[in-house]
Parts: C-alpha cells; sequence; structure tokens
C-alpha cells in the first residue's frame, strides 16, 4: 500500500510540474509591445533625427578618444593589409598625465573625478534602441554578395575606417597552420563558404559554417512592421 501510495504521489507531482511548464506564460513576458505608428511614420522620425543622433555620438568619442589616423610605420596588421595605429587614444582631464595618475590610489582617482572617460562603457550610438550597426564597407560587400541590405535608417557607424579591423577579415585555423590565411582575400559569406573552404576543414566544420553564414531574422533586420532597415530583410549573420 505504501508503495503504490508513494507511486501516485509521484505521477501526481509530475503531472502537476507538465502541466506549470507548458502553462503559457503572459505575452508581455515574452516580447515588447507592438509598434503604435506606422512604420512609414516611424522611418520618417528616425531618418530626421539621424543628424543629431550622428552628432552626439561623434561628439563623444572626440572627447573621449584621440581618433586621429597616425598609423605606424611598417606593423600592420594579420592579415598584411591595414596598418596598426600608434599611441594611447584615450584622453586625459585637462592638467592631468598619465605619470600623475600612476602616483593616485584608486580612492583618489574616484573622489576627484579622474578617471579618462574613455575607460567607462561606452554607450551605443543609439542608446535607447541598440541594436547592430555595420561599418559600410561590410554594408556594400554584403549588399553585392548577396543583395541584402544592412544599412539602418536611423543610425550609422560611428568609428572612424582606419580605427577598425582589416575587412575582409583574414582567416587562420588551428587544424592547418601551414596554410596561413586561407580567405583568399574574401568575405566569407553563404555564397562563397564552400568554395572557399572545400578540402581544408572537416564536414561537421562546413556544416557548422553554414549555419553561421545563413541569415537569420533579429530586432533591426526583419520580416516585420517594426525593423531599422528600408527593405523586408532576411536578417543578418
Amino acid at each position: 500500500m505504501p508503495r503504490m501510495f508513494t507511486a501516485a504521489a509521484l505521477l501526481t507531482t509530475t503531472a502537476i510540474s507538465f502541466a506549470a511548464l507548458s502553462d503559457p506564460l503572459p505575452p508581455d513576458t515574452t516580447y515588447r509591445p507592438l509598434p503604435t505608428q506606422p512604420f512609414s511614420a516611424v522611418n520618417g522620425m528616425d531618418e530626421a533625427q539621424k543628424p543629431q543622433v550622428m552628432q552626439r555620438a561623434s561628439r563623444m568619442l572626440g572627447l573621449r578618444y584621440d581618433l586621429s589616423n597616425r598609423p605606424m610605420t611598417g606593423v600592420v596588421m594579420s592579415g598584411g593589409k591595414k596598418a596598426v595605429q600608434a599611441g594611447v587614444r584615450v584622453k586625459l582631464p585637462e592638467g592631468v598625465t598619465w605619470d600623475s595618475l600612476a602616483n593616485m590610489s584608486p580612492d583618489e582617482i574616484r573622489q576627484r573625478g579622474l578617471l579618462p572617460a574613455g575607460f567607462m562603457p561606452l554607450p551605443h550610438v543609439k542608446q535607447a534602441t541598440g541594436g547592430q550597426v555595420f561599418p559600410n564597407n561590410q554594408i556594400e560587400e554584403i549588399g553585392r554578395q548577396e543583395q541584402r541590405n544592412l544599412r539602418r535608417f536611423d543610425v550609422d557607424f560611428d568609428l572612424p575606417d582606419h580605427l577598425t579591423p582589416e575587412f575582409p577579415p583574414p582567416i587562420f585555423l588551428t587544424t592547418r597552420p601551414d596554410l596561413g590565411d586561407v580567405s583568399r582575400g574574401q568575405l566569407l559569406t553563404i555564397k562563397n563558404f564552400y568554395e572557399i573552404m572545400n578540402g581544408i576543414v572537416t564536414p561537421v566544420q562546413m556544416e557548422g559554417l553554414r549555419l553561421l553564414l545563413t541569415p537569420f531574422p533579429q530586432e533591426e533586420f526583419n520580416q516585420t512592421e517594426d525593423p531599422k532597415s528600408a527593405d523586408q530583410s532576411l536578417g543578418v549573420t
């Protein structure tokens, strides 16, 4: 009898657990509310605000960092196509030097408010909206290869080109270091990955590349009424 009671109790508990797991959540706990304005209105408003948004982002970067183009002589990135920039780029508060900061304790730096702003979290170019923003060279190359539009109508990429990594990026295989850069100077996409990587990666790795390079909708690039690209988008990879 005790065994039967235990089994019945276990089944009852299991049934309750499954019921709790399958009970749907209120809709507002999973997805944010749908847009309350037509896409055309949101698009027009964002485009009108874009110059001001970009000016604010540029001003913040300029206050925090030295954005000048000062390439190091004879020092290039791993792909050999782009120079490494020289010097410390974080700007110091007026009247402060690195040596004077080195002689202060963390508490003193905090109390006097002397921590350089360049070491503080950098907000998104449009913090309230967020999301992925792509450099122009990536937008153009994806458009050329896949006819996908990754250009946002509300913001642009805000870092100058000379401070970004070289593009297309080189690809080095840890399993085949003897091959060096296997990218052939091309951006790896769903259109060319098989031709470029065939014979130098395993079948499992090739399938993984296919999945990684298949566009998938996300918040700013999708087919709904709430994207930040002008076209209905297949997504990003």
